[in-house]
């Protein structure tokens, strides 16, 4: 495959983490934002089968909030990092995508959503673009 054309994949997998990092945030904050009485009627109304309340405790609010707010802007932080082609993005990508593929195996183990599985796959996917595109970086530098 061109070497443009594993660019591009790249490009667009980074920037998916992106758009699922800001989802992450309007989340957190709409959790901080909201009381859980309110929460509780809007999944209620969405939700009929209850899906999603299943996995939801609303007494956990304060902690799904912060995780969804710190998880979305760790993320942030990196996909610009990664898209500007900066240097320290690249392995600090590979380890916090990493304990993120970590913390999902450990939460899978306890919920078996496939969701999860998915998300780890496409973690993988993403680290080892961005190896590959990391190692190219690197060849391309000055050597002083």
């Amino acid at each position: 495959m061109q070497e443009r054309r594993v660019h591009q994949i790249f490009a667009v997998s980074v920037s998916l983490k992106g758009l699922h990092a800001l989802l992450e945030i309007a989340g957190g904050i709409a959790l901080y934002g909201f009381s859980a009485d309110a929460i509780a009627r809007w999944l209620d109304e969405i939700d009929r089968g209850g899906l999603v309340a299943r996995y939801f405790d609303l007494s956990e609010q304060h902690f799904y909030a912060f995780y969804l707010l710190s998880h979305g802007l760790v993320k942030v932080v990196l996909v610009y990092g990664l898209l500007k082609e900066k240097l320290w993005a690249y392995p600090a990508s590979f380890v916090v995508f990493g304990a993120f593929i970590a913390y999902q195996l450990y939460r899978y183990s306890f919920t078996h959503e496939l969701s999860l599985i998915f998300l780890s796959v496409f973690d993988l996917f993403v680290i080892a673009l961005a190896i590959h595109e990391y190692r190219l970086l690197r060849k391309h530098l000055p050597t002083h």
